[in-house]
């Protein structure tokens, strides 16, 4: 099951500084540059790098270490970073804090021009039920475990 594997990958996953600008896994911003500082808690994120559930679970994650995190996307990875947003707010692990859309321009050698992209970022925080949400599947997996090694 690849969704097991992905949470299981995320759930070892460890972030130290900021993963997004050192070229971490969250780092899958569709040739997007970035400035020196910036949020420890940012995600960018590609539609075509990572399954659509590692982003829901490293969401997950960055809001369990941060209380928020901030989803960003250029481009045909816009709607990757709604379904994910939507995901985290139906299932009540989040609320949304703020939305923000803008252009950026790209600078592409091959068309020898720049160009311009559409981008938004959607910062979620945990909602007041993360933390119960998150126990139980928790334990829910907990249970699973148990379950194979009796079996």
């Amino acid at each position: 099951m690849v969704v097991e594997e992905i949470t299981e990958g995320v759930k070892n996953l460890s972030v130290a500084g900021d993963a997004a600008a050192s070229g971490g896994a969250a780092a899958g911003g569709e040739g997007q540059k970035r400035g020196g500082g910036g949020s420890s808690n940012r995600i960018q994120v590609s539609n075509t790098k990572k399954p659509l559930f590692f982003y829901v679970n490293l969401a997950k994650r960055y809001m369990q270490q941060h209380g928020d995190v901030e989803l960003s996307a250029l481009g045909m990875a816009i709607a990757t970073v709604v379904t994910v947003a939507e995901i985290l707010k139906n299932n009540g692990f989040a609320v949304e804090k703020k939305i923000r859309t803008s252009t950026v321009e790209i600078n592409d050698e091959s068309r020898g021009r720049p160009f311009q992209k559409a981008k938004i970022e959607i910062v979620l925080e945990k909602s007041e039920k993360f933390d119960e949400l998150m126990a139980a599947a928790a334990e829910e997996r907990g249970e699973v475990a148990d379950g194979e090694e009796q079996a």
